[in-house]
């Protein structure tokens, strides 16, 4: 069972989370007409705005911007312009957008003359005129005729900025000049005017900085001479001071010689080593001739190997001459003569070779520091030599850079003002603009087809929007899904005047027959609704006064009447109006009499001929409704009346003014809540219901009135599906049978619905 219930509630909430498309569409279908009027006049009034405004016409020219300029000779960094960067063209874009071509295009045109920029060639705007209508508004301030100038030459610069646009061609050198203007020509010579001010504005622009290039080239190139000239001349004057011809030969001949005393210096050294070893083995013998003798150095020595070669022979021929002679022979005496001869030669050469050892030495220790003292002043020589080129060179590179720059300077110079009378331009006009013959702006089918949309849409929003705010009840939905009610019936609305109450003969006026049969339908579903326990006292009330509770009462008598005997009594004694309804007089009597007691039962009653009803006022209105209502004598008079008649409707007063439907409430058989359709709010509604089921009273349904079915054909086919399901309860249940005539009539109206 559980199961079962909560099955039962995610179907519930399931079909409550289905947006009903449906209902959307009646919404719609219920204002159309209206939406469709706002539109309409929405658009009708932008047309009269549109067609009455000045047509605007708009001329393009296309302009080329050059990526690479022509140039005479490479000169560019003159100008500081690199055109092969994306910033480039975006500085012209800018440049075409600056305030300056503007004023140039004004000045060049003189728009400040034009009519469509002269105010004086203009009729006075309206603030104008309430300036001048209010002179305090006015500005007291004088200008000078200048000031007048540049402050209308300011408005009209501006004027033109305002309508000048300037769009790039993506991933092109192109650029689009559009200019809007009431005046086909003027925008199409402005267009046109605005690239030709353009490229001049470019040519000036490098005329000019050609010009201030070249002036300052000059003034630079003058300096530049003079100290080239002072250059040279300090470098003249240093070597005439220095008496230099040849730097780089007198520093060659000082290295060449510098070099041959250093290696002269390192041959004497090594003499000087040699003469010094050999002297300190001479000054280690001291006198000894035979031990001087016996060095190498001096036995090497050429005299002294003669020498002693000499001797040899000498001891060789004294020792052959000993063998064969005595010591005393003559020519023993002379071999020993010339071996001592021999000797005293060696010693005497060897005492000579030592002493010349000796000045070799000395001789050698002179030489060496005379070169020495040689070197030191050839090294000064250099040196003075090498500051002395320093200097040159010094002077030198000076006169150099001097001379570079002056050159450039020159050679930039003469290209300069070679190249001052090439004017290569950085643009062309490719498309040049014409007068164009439709106009801009505004477009006015557009205009008015946006007016009509835009319109529209905004009527849908606001019927949806009133849609949400109004909670009245316009649908059979809505009985439902809002009262939690059961419709028993649904009468449609019927033409007739605002002021006026329904005429009678509604019902029987064949040309609203769909009034009758809904009255009908109200009856059947009334009739089949208590089968099992037939109604004879049917209440009818409202909650608020002017929902037609009467006129639903007063038409049910009328369908009930054509099968039974019916009695409709005006039980709403605080605004009868019944008897007023039906043509009877203010003093007739009525309920309050009956009750009262001062009429008999056939004095209150008036017998309708044409529909076969009968009638009983309100009669004489009493002090105390509420309270004659509430006796006894009122629920013995309705027991009569039961007795006598098949049904007797009840119409009472509103549910929500006063408390007789309560109270009547309490001896109805059934009650019917007539509700008029999208007029009276839900929560009142609502309250009214809940009073009357708070009494137990008999509430078989809402009956919506007034239901405006021009445009809801769908709602009032619904309605008859109401009728079929209580065909359907009806036929559930055993009923028990009312009269043959009423179950007749049941059958041929559902036969008719």
């Amino acid at each position: 069972m559980n199961a079962q219930d909560n099955n039962t509630q995610q179907e519930r909430l399931l079909q409550e989370e289905v947006i009903d498309l449906r209902q959307y569409w009646r919404i719609l279908d219920r204002f159309k007409w209206r939406i469709g009027a706002l539109a309409v006049a929405v658009a009708m009034l932008a047309a009269m705005v549109v067609f009455s405004m000045t047509p605007r016409y708009q001329a393009t020219a296309t302009l080329m911007i050059e990526a690479e300029q022509p140039k005479a000779l490479s000169i560019e960094e003159v100008y500081g312009l690199d055109s092969s960067r994306k910033e480039y063209f975006l500085t012209q874009f800018e440049i075409l957008k600056s305030r300056r071509i503007a004023e140039q295009v004004v000045e060049r045109l003189n728009l400040t003359e034009h009519p469509l920029f002269d105010p004086e060639q203009q009729e006075p705007s309206f603030k104008e005129k309430v300036k001048g209508w209010l002179p305090f508004l006015a500005s007291n301030e004088i200008l000078s005729e200048e000031e007048l100038r540049e402050l209308k030459l300011e408005s009209v610069t501006k004027a033109v900025s305002e309508n000048l646009t300037i769009s790039p061609v993506r991933n092109t050198q192109l650029v689009k000049i559009s200019f809007e203007s009431e005046s086909p020509e003027l925008a199409a010579q402005v267009a046109n005017t605005v690239a030709e001010v353009f490229i001049d504005s470019h040519l000036e622009a490098k005329l000019d900085m050609t010009k201030q290039a070249t002036s300052w080239l000059n003034v630079r190139l003058e300096d530049l001479r003079v100290k080239l000239e002072d250059s040279e001349a300090r470098l003249q004057a240093f070597q005439e001071s220095q008496g230099l011809v040849d730097v780089a030969g007198v520093q060659g001949l000082a290295a060449q010689e510098l070099n041959e005393i250093t290696t002269q210096l390192i041959d004497a050294r090594k003499e000087l080593k040699q003469a010094e070893s050999i002297h300190a083995l001479v000054q280690s013998r001291g006198t000894d001739v035979t031990a001087l003798s016996s060095l190498p150095e001096v036995l090497n020595h050429t005299v002294i190997a003669n020498i002693k070669q000499a001797e040899i022979d000498a001891s060789r021929k004294v020792s052959e001459l000993a063998r064969r002679y005595g010591p005393k022979h003559p020519k023993m005496i002379a071999a020993r003569d010339e071996l001592e001869s021999v000797q005293d030669k060696l010693r005497s050469e060897v005492r000579q070779l030592v002493s010349g050892i000796q000045n070799d030495y000395e001789t050698a220790q002179a030489n060496v520091r005379a070169l020495e003292r040689e070197l030191n002043a050839a090294k000064g020589d250099y040196q003075q030599i090498s500051r002395k080129e320093t200097r040159y060179n010094e002077l030198k590179r000076e006169v150099e850079v001097n001379r570079q720059l002056y050159n450039a300077f020159l050679t930039r110079f003469k290209e300069t003002s070679e190249t001052s009378g090439f004017e290569a331009a950085n643009a062309r006009l490719m498309d040049p603009a014409i007068a164009p013959r439709e106009s801009a702006k505004p477009k006015k089918k557009l205009i008015v087809a946006l007016a009509f949309v835009v319109s529209a849409m905004l009527g849908v929003m606001l019927a949806f929007l009133i849609e949400a705010l109004n909670d009245g009840i316009r649908n059979p939905d809505d009985v439902e899904n809002k009262l939690a009610q059961r419709m028993i019936g649904m009468l449609p609305w019927v033409k007739h005047e605002k002021d006026e109450r329904l005429s009678l003969s509604t019902f029987f006026d064949s040309a609203n027959h769909q009034f009758s049969e809904a009255v009908r339908t109200l009856r059947t579903s009334l009739v089949l609704s208590h089968l099992e326990t037939p109604a004879t006292v049917i209440s009818v009330t409202s909650s608020v006064p002017g929902e037609g509770k009467t006129t639903v009462a007063e038409n049910l008598a009328f369908a009930l009447a054509q099968m039974e005997k019916v009695l409709l009594i005006d039980a709403d004694m605080r605004r009868p109006s019944v008897g007023k309804d039906f043509g009877l007089p203010v003093y007739h009597p009525g309920l309050s009499n009956l009750i009262a007691g001062s009429n008999t039962l056939a004095e209150c009653i008036h017998h309708d001929e044409k529909s076969g009803l009968d009638v009983m006022p309100a009669g004489a209105v009493p002090p105390n409704p509420q309270e004659m209502l509430s006796s006894p004598r009122f629920t013995k008079a309705l027991q009569v009346l039961m007795d006598k008649y098949d049904r007797v409707i009840l119409d009472t007063a509103p549910a929500q003014v006063v408390s007789d439907a309560l109270v009547v409430s309490r001896v109805a058989d059934s009650m019917l809540y007539v509700v008029k359709a999208d007029s009276t709010r839900q929560k009142m509604i609502t309250n009214g219901i809940g009073r009357l089921l708070q009494v137990g009273a008999k509430l078989d349904g809402v009956v919506l009135n007034q239901l405006d079915t021009s445009n809801k054909a769908s709602y009032y086919g619904d309605y008859y599906g109401y009728e079929g399901e209580y065909s359907s309860y009806s036929a559930a249940v055993k009923p028990q049978q009312p009269s043959r005539q009423a179950a007749k009539a049941a059958e041929k109206d559902l036969e008719v619905a």
